[in-house]
């Protein structure tokens, strides 16, 4: 599987970057630490050894140079001294050397401020060394003030005190620092831990996702809220020829029907560009005699958690067996059908002029009257077999020829044909439900329609019940009824009732199971629904919603 989303290095054999410190890091950051310090501390006293060499200096000028020369060997031996060999406690030594250093160039002019230089060792000892070092920082401190002030027999006030408390609050600021450091720096290292272990987890979870994707015989494609192709696997690797509009989409693809041209703009990753979501768009691709693909398309928009679009899914399928071979059914049925109906036909004929014969003896026009209505039967069972071959979505919208019907009328003229029939059994055609409606539709399908509506109304009505018809409208649509109280549709039945050839329980095994498939492609080819409720033992009432209105843009 392809995408466009990080998840490693794009080098082969080259191992990810881990963050995991080396063992002996500390003691290298240790050692840069001490370099740094004492680096800083030399550069300020090797300014004022300049100063001091320069200008006048009240005070004993060879003391504070000594000062001066055993901060810059303090300072050479930290460059050279491997400290990461060394125990840590060893660093100490320096900022406690560099503390007697500045106190020798203290003692050497007591009246200046060279102890603002005790700064740099102390919070280093106060910062580097934990509780330990900012004691032995306020100890040094101490000592080191009372010795001074002793020496030099100078008066105690509040400017005695004042260095040593600056000196051991800037001490303290230093360990608190330090501390609230190391804090962030273990938090860092715990959440850098815990976003490892979610990246191996996200990886491991992709890579999953990756083979399964993989391993499936149709196509997914993630397109991002852009419109970029984001994620493909490798069926949509075979299958994206047909699906990705080129240069020649809109000559090669072709809709459900194979003939029609789709132009690229109605293909299906177009459509889920410009945010459509949408079921089982059949498209094919390929010009005859070449060789042809059908695919069958599904797209679903995708939402992020903030409820904004995230991008849609597109999943194809590879459906060019299973409509040849359909197609092959359809072809065969419709052929052995066509057959079939030529003798039917003569038959009847020859039956018609045996019956109407004066000398055919009454026993024997019995006879041929049961002939003839099987024979009529078998007749209307090829028609269903014909029309059910031939009645696609799009073979039956192409054979429509629609206008304004009365649908009031319609409906009224099939319940009085349909009455004979009824009669047979004692079963009432009740048609007060009539109201005036219009619908833009197909005079002769429409027929169709209610004309079979009304016959299983009757078929599997009980005898002496009634089939109740209506009609009604509310300017945009208008309603057909059909309702009987016969013996009802099960809950299994009803889910399946409309499939081609299919025959509901013990009740309905009479005709093909070819009526309301063959009703439902009419309705749904007029831009309607056809609609069922039942309850067993009760009856059945089925529904046929369409336009009451021509659609914008067709004549009326």
């Amino acid at each position: 599987m392809s995408a466009d989303t990080p998840g490693g290095t794009g080098k082969p054999g080259v191992r990810p970057r881990t963050h995991a410190p080396a063992p002996d890091a500390a003691d290298r950051t240790r050692g840069r630490t001490a370099t740094l310090n004492q680096l800083l501390l030399a550069a300020v006293v090797f300014v004022l050894g300049v100063l001091v060499a320069l200008g006048p200096f009240r005070g004993d000028a060879v003391m504070f140079f000594v000062g001066l020369v055993v901060v810059v060997v303090v300072t050479a031996a930290t460059l050279v001294v491997p400290w990461n060999r060394m125990p840590y406690g060893w660093v100490a030594v320096v900022p406690a050397i560099d503390i007697l250093a500045i106190t020798i160039m203290q003692i050497a002019a007591p009246d200046s401020v060279l102890g603002l230089l005790w700064i740099f060792p102390t919070t280093w000892l106060a910062g580097g060394f934990g509780l330990l070092g900012l004691f032995g920082v306020i100890v040094a401190i101490a000592g080191v003030i009372s010795v001074l002030t002793v020496q030099n027999a100078t008066e105690v006030t509040y400017r005695t005190f004042l260095l040593p408390l600056v000196l051991i609050a800037v001490a303290t600021t230093s360990h608190l620092n330090a501390r609230r450091s190391d804090a962030q720096r273990t938090l860092l290292a715990k959440q850098s831990q815990l976003l490892r272990s979610i990246l191996d987890r996200a990886r491991r979870q992709e890579q999953i996702v990756t083979e399964v994707l993989d391993a499936v015989d149709f196509g997914v494609v993630r397109i991002a809220p852009d419109g970029r192709v984001a994620v493909t696997n490798e069926a949509h690797g075979r299958l994206q020829q047909g699906i990705e509009p080129d240069d020649n989409a809109e000559a090669a693809a072709f809709r459900d029907d194979g003939t029609t041209p789709l132009p690229a703009a109605e293909l299906p990753l177009e459509r889920a560009r410009r945010g459509e979501s949408f079921d089982d768009q059949v498209v094919w691709f390929g010009v005859e005699p070449g060789p042809r693909r059908a695919l069958t398309t599904a797209a679903r928009r995708l939402t992020d958690p903030d409820g904004q679009d995230a991008g849609a899914i597109v999943v194809s399928r590879d459906v060019t067996a299973e409509l040849m071979a359909l197609k092959a059914r359809d072809e065969l049925v419709a052929s052995v059908s066509h057959e079939l109906r030529t003798p039917l036909t003569s038959i009847l004929g020859y039956l018609d002029l045996a019956i109407e014969d004066p000398g055919t003896p009454s026993n024997v026009r019995d006879g041929l009257d049961v002939a003839e209505r099987n024979a009529e039967r078998l007749l209307r069972i090829v028609a269903d077999i014909l029309a059910a071959s031939s009645s696609s979505p799009s073979s039956v919208e192409a054979s429509l020829v629609p206008q304004l019907l009365d649908v009031q009328d319609l409906v009224r003229a099939a319940a009085a044909d349909a009455v004979t029939r009824a009669a047979g059994r004692a079963i009432t055609i009740d048609v007060t439900g009539l109201e005036p409606a219009t619908a833009w539709a197909d005079a002769l399908r429409l027929r169709q329609v209610v004309d079979n509506l009304v016959s299983n109304a009757i078929a599997y009505n009980k005898d002496g019940g009634t089939v109740y018809v209506g009609t009604t409208s509310d300017g945009t649509s208008s309603w057909i009824l059909v309702r009987d109280t016969g013996v009802g549709i099960s809950e299994a039945d009803r889910s399946r009732l409309f499939q081609r050839f299919y025959k509901a329980g013990s009740e309905r095994r009479a005709g093909t199971g070819l009526g309301l498939a063959i009703t439902r492609d009419i309705v749904r080819a007029h831009g309607g629904e056809l609609g069922l409720r039942s309850a067993v033992g009760v009856g059945s009432t089925f529904i046929v919603k369409l336009p009451a209105i021509a659609p914008e843009g067709d004549p009326a």
